[in-house]
């Protein structure tokens, strides 16, 4: 039986789908601009006079819903993530890359960053497959809302606040039934297995495409956003397909879950994110 992927949260019936080495050097991305914001907050109310009218709040950002059909159109080209230096740290045009496009998208930069991370890594790993950064936000996007699905959060070292774990597939009704591979290890399941992380891969998925994306010598976790989207980028490419095409990218995406509807979800993400990073 062909390895299956992994579904959304609404799952749809999935789709049959060597470690990289660690070369580069990449650090975390701290930011510490949460906690000053918080404290200019908190002296701000304190100075502003009850009567005086609050700031509107900022518009949220909007993706509108596109239904090309499957190998219509690919997303439109979107702002590159940074150049890929292999033997080098890449941390500050990352960094600065990710703040700059999260101020277009609203998509937290600390998340952004491990979406840029996986198509640079891929430029250099599979450059054939000309992933872009706005396909994986586009799953991301349906998968877990940016790893924020459930009240979770996307912590400062990559891993969300609490585990993200997807329904039982235990075969019923509109789920597919598959029975436990990891021993629970991933989603605490002996019986069945769950998608799991922000990305939602199954255990056995996870086991095949996954990779660390610092060089610390960890295991990957799919529950850390940079292991995540890494894993979705290898995956995604792994159909050999140019995903700057239109019947590479559906090719890709149809993959990664067998449901036109949920292709199209990702595709309108993924356009709107890339329209919006061009005037970034």
């Amino acid at each position: 039986m062909v390895e299956p992927t992994q579904p959304h949260y609404v799952p749809a019936p999935p789709l049959p789908p060597g470690q990289l080495p660690p070369r580069r050097i990449s650090g975390k991305l701290v930011l510490a601009g949460a906690l000053v914001l918080t404290g200019l907050v908190l002296i701000l109310t304190i100075g502003i006079s009850r009567d005086e009218p609050e700031p509107p709040p900022e518009p949220s950002f909007t993706v509108e819903s596109l239904k090309p059909p499957p190998g219509a159109t690919a997303p439109r080209q979107a702002l590159a993530a940074p150049e890929d230096r292999p033997n080098a740290s890449d941390v500050a045009e990352l960094d600065a890359w990710s703040k700059r496009i999260a101020k277009a998208t609203q998509v937290s930069a600390r998340v952004l960053a491990a979406y840029g991370r996986a198509e640079m890594w891929m430029r250099s790993e599979k450059p054939s497959c000309k992933l872009s950064w706005v396909t994986v936000a586009g799953i991301g996007r349906v998968e877990s809302r940016h790893g924020n699905f459930g009240g979770a959060q996307v912590g400062v070292d990559g891993r969300v606040t609490r585990p993200i774990i997807g329904p039982v597939l235990d075969g019923s009704p509109g789920v597919r039934a598959i029975k436990d591979t990891d021993g629970g290890k991933l989603d605490g399941d002996v019986t069945w297995d769950h998608a799991v992380g922000p990305l939602q891969f199954l255990p056995s998925t996870w086991q095949r495409w996954s990779v660390r994306a610092g060089a610390d010598g960890a295991a990957p976790d799919p529950q850390n956003i940079d292991d995540a989207a890494l894993a979705a980028g290898r995956y995604l490419c792994s159909r050999g397909g140019d995903l700057s095409t239109p019947d590479g990218w559906w090719d890709a995406v149809l993959t990664y879950n067998q449901s036109v509807s949920y292709g199209q979800e990702v595709f309108s993400g993924a356009d709107a994110y890339a329209a919006a990073s061009l005037n970034a």
